[in-house]
């Protein structure tokens, strides 16, 4: 089996793959009890957004080519990440990090929230450089706490994340 690696943008407007990165939302949500939008709101956001996606195509002599997201980063026009997603199959390659470099190559600064209880994405954005600029208590529909996560500004967010960008 070979598997190429594109790299897609959806514009505003563009619903472009917005089912497969509902299925890796899903997907993720299940594994990992996290990104748990319905879907109304999270297509709504897709096609408001501009998303930035890694998409396979993989190739197999017995089953022809199938594509599918590896991950994708859904950004608002202020540089805030709605959704963060890489396929579990695809972590630790860096997706995430690249993801990210590919919002800050567009953006002065980068913002999210992340859950409170999920110590795996504050471990990945910390890594990046993000700081916590407050917590906010109930922010998530099941009355879960979030953080609201903060990149760039006046340190340069290009500079910092330049070899995220390139990887």
């Amino acid at each position: 089996m070979s598997v190429n690696v594109d790299t897609e943008i959806a514009r505003p407007g563009d619903e472009s793959y917005v089912e497969e990165a509902w299925e890796l939302k899903e997907c993720i949500r299940q594994a990992d009890g996290v990104l748990k939008q319905r879907k109304g709101f999270f297509t709504d956001a897709y096609r408001r957004s501009t998303v930035y996606l890694f998409v396979t195509t993989e190739t197999r002599p017995d089953r022809g080519s199938d594509e599918r997201v590896m991950g994708f980063a859904a950004v608002r026009r202020d540089g805030y990440i709605l959704f963060l997603a890489v396929d579990p199959e695809f972590r630790g390659e860096g997706m995430g990090k690249r993801l990210v470099g590919r919002v800050a190559d567009a953006h002065d600064t980068v913002t999210c929230h992340a859950r409170a209880s999920n110590e795996a994405a504050l471990g990945f954005y910390e890594h990046l450089g993000f700081e916590v600029e407050r917590q906010i208590g109930n922010y998530y529909e099941d009355g879960g706490d979030a953080y609201y996560l903060k990149l760039g500004g006046t340190t340069g967010i290009a500079e910092k994340l330049s070899e995220f960008v390139r990887g």
